[in-house]
């Protein structure tokens, strides 16, 4: 008899022995278990993975100095010094909106914390570094006393705050607990101003900037607009309902 047969043999025989039910339940706790180490470990490995990759290269690098053909390389000293005008640029530094309105505040009809009301209006810019932009819009917290406690500020960065077209579009955060309503300003004589939300059309609410009717000061209702990512798009209109947008 050859071996193979023998083998084939030996697996038809019976057990010597009856094996117990196998309990199902520690076998999952193990299996479990051992996914969770096999994860563990395939992190581990990962790292390890890394590690031998950068010994190599530094090896490689290592090695290849020490060829008798390589060249030295220069001293650090003798490198060229950057030149100031390759330097980055500080960053620039403007300062905090101012709390008193330029012009009007605007009720946005939102009860924040402590019951005080939401405000919305514009304040004064005065940045060399933004010639052509003269106020931002702030939405703050007015106080009984009169004084304000701003939420979000909001402006025009680029070109003129008053060229045609929408601008400092912001807010649908909750700030110091409160939802901060998206808001912005239409520079053009916009009367109405809507979009859509998932296909529902929304409108917002509409007021002229006190110190230039020119500029129309928006926000939306937050039971409706969350953020000001799901508008799509901002469409204006004039007084007899011309499409001012595209």
């Amino acid at each position: 008899m050859t071996d193979l047969e023998t083998l084939r043999s030996a697996l038809r025989e019976p057990p010597a022995e009856e094996f117990a039910e196998p309990d199902l339940g520690a076998i999952m706790t193990k299996g479990r278990r051992i996914r969770r180490r096999r994860r563990l470990a395939t992190g581990a490995g990962g790292v390890a993975a890394t590690l031998v990759t950068v010994l190599v290269i530094v090896g490689a690098v290592a090695l290849k100095g020490s060829s008798s053909d390589q060249q030295p390389l220069p001293p650090a000293a003798s490198a060229p010094a950057p030149s100031p005008s390759a330097s980055v640029p500080a960053p620039t530094i403007t300062e905090a909106p101012s709390a008193q309105p330029f012009g009007e505040a605007v009720p946005l009809g939102v009860k924040g914390e402590g019951g005080r009301e939401l405000v919305l209006y514009a304040f004064a810019i005065d940045e060399p570094q933004m010639p052509d932009v003269a106020f931002g819009l702030q939405v703050a917290y007015r106080n009984q006393t009169g004084e304000y406690d701003a939420l979000l500020a909001s402006n025009e960065f680029k070109g003129s705050d008053r060229s045609f077209g929408f601008h400092a579009v912001d807010g649908g955060d909750v700030i110091q607990g409160t939802f901060v309503p998206v808001f912005g300003y239409f520079a053009g004589p916009a009367a109405r101003i809507t979009s859509t939300v998932r296909g529902k059309p929304v409108e917002a609410k509409a007021i002229p900037w006190s110190e230039d009717p020119s500029i129309v000061l928006f926000w939306f209702d937050g039971a409706q607009v969350e953020s000001a990512g799901v508008l799509t798009p901002l469409v204006a209109y004039d007084a007899k309902g011309q499409r001012l947008t595209k």
